[in-house]
């Protein structure tokens, strides 16, 4: 049995969730997330909490039970209080200036890289060198902050390049002269 998937996700105040068949909606004072759960996966609304339910106990039935009701938790807790991660940039002239909705990222190329930030993410930058990637779906934060994090990961030797801000980056003695 699941011991995560049998736990019912209660809903906080302000927040409304709708079950229709397998699509669950979730709005919220963040913003509105809507999910289509896989087929052996049944969801509910019992009260002032979700309930998941599977209809097999093979174990990719078992497998899903426990992951759907964690995305729905996570989908809850993104429309309340929304989900960030912050990145920094580093090294000499490297920064990052937003227009519009693009990030325009200045880290030693010929050329400033252009991101074009996806709707329902919020990105703001302080003092051009540290970033706050912000919305409520978990996995889009997640998702844009590693796209921004691979235009230039941060290297080894002199640590020049983009970091989560609690990212340690273990640095490398360079070549020397004998």
């Amino acid at each position: 049995m699941s011991r995560v998937g049998v736990k019912p996700v209660p809903i906080p105040a302000g927040v409304t969730v709708k079950a229709e068949g397998r699509t669950v909606a979730v709005k919220g004072p963040k913003g509105e997330l809507t999910w289509t759960a896989p087929a052996p996966i049944a969801v509910t609304v019992d009260g002032g909490q979700v309930v998941v339910t599977r209809s097999g106990d093979e174990d990719a039935v078992r497998a899903l039970h426990g992951t759907a009701r964690s995305l729905i938790a996570n989908m809850v807790r993104g429309v309340q209080a929304g989900y960030e991660k912050n990145l920094e940039i580093q090294g000499v002239g490297y920064r990052a200036a937003l227009q519009g909705r693009t990030l325009v990222l200045n880290i030693g190329f010929s050329h400033p890289v252009e991101f074009a930030v996806p709707a329902g993410i919020t990105i703001a930058v302080q003092d051009g060198t540290k970033l706050a990637v912000s919305g409520p779906d978990k996995h889009l934060v997640g998702e844009v902050s590693a796209q921004i994090r691979s235009f230039y990961k941060a290297e080894p030797y002199k640590g020049k390049g983009i970091r989560y801000r609690d990212e340690y980056v273990r640095r490398k003695a360079g070549k020397t002269v004998a």
